[in-house]
């Protein structure tokens, strides 16, 4: 018969193997530390023997600094005044993809000044596409329904209306939940709405929007007041 192996060597030796290649990985990252702190102390000690090294790198630093920051702040008054000059035509908006539509609507929001507007729509969104701030405080909750054939595509019925009702205030904290869509919305979808306190942006009215004449708050009734002062009250 042949003798096997007791089973609790074996463990030990697995164990010894396990113990030398922590020592191993240990003694690599000991290795590596102390190159890393070797370096750092001869380039310390380098800079101190060589101060005028500093010195010039400052004096370079701060120049070069400032003229980033103008750049940046160059850019950022080009791109605010592309965002205040953004018009949308139905026709531009029809020939978006859906997505491209959920983009178009934040930017419109951002040019009326809602800054932090993002869009969130995707699987999961839990009937939120856009989400901003407007300048009075109010947490906008947006719903995209796009339509490829416009105004002939399919109406926005009564069960998307259901779905942003039942999340926008209580999962996304809306002060103002709207549904954008550059189709129709069906009579019933309208009585909902206004049971309900949602907004619908229709074709004309995305149109009036998109064109750039006045923010949405401006074209929507019914809307809850100002959480803050604003300097557009």
């Amino acid at each position: 018969m042949t003798r096997r192996r007791p089973p609790a060597r074996r463990r030990g030796r697995r164990s010894s193997k396990r113990q030398q290649e922590a020592e191993a990985r240990l003694l690599v990252w000991l290795t590596v530390a102390a190159v890393v702190v070797g370096l750092v102390v001869m380039a310390v000690a380098w800079l101190a023997a060589h101060r005028w090294v500093a010195v010039v790198a400052v004096v370079l630093a701060v120049p070069a600094g400032a003229a980033l920051l103008r750049r940046r702040q160059e850019r950022a008054r080009r791109e605010e005044a592309e965002l205040r000059g953004l018009r949308y035509a139905l026709t531009q908006l029809d020939a978006l993809h859906h997505q491209e539509f959920e983009q178009a609507i934040r930017e419109l929001m951002r040019r009326d000044g809602c800054s932090d507007a993002a869009r969130v729509g995707g699987r999961g969104d839990l009937g939120a596409d856009v989400k901003a701030t407007d300048p009075f405080g109010r947490r906008w909750v947006i719903q995209c329904k796009h339509r490829r054939d416009g105004e002939r595509g399919s109406a926005v019925g009564s069960p998307d209306l259901q779905v942003l009702n039942g999340t926008a205030r209580p999962v996304h904290q809306a002060d103002i939940a709207v549904i954008v869509t550059n189709g129709r919305v069906t009579s019933p979808a309208q009585d909902f709405a206004r049971q309900q306190r949602l907004h619908l942006v229709d074709r004309r009215l995305l149109a009036m929007w998109a064109a750039g004449s006045q923010p949405l708050w401006d074209l929507l009734g019914a809307l809850p007041p100002p959480r803050r002062p604003s300097t557009l009250s």
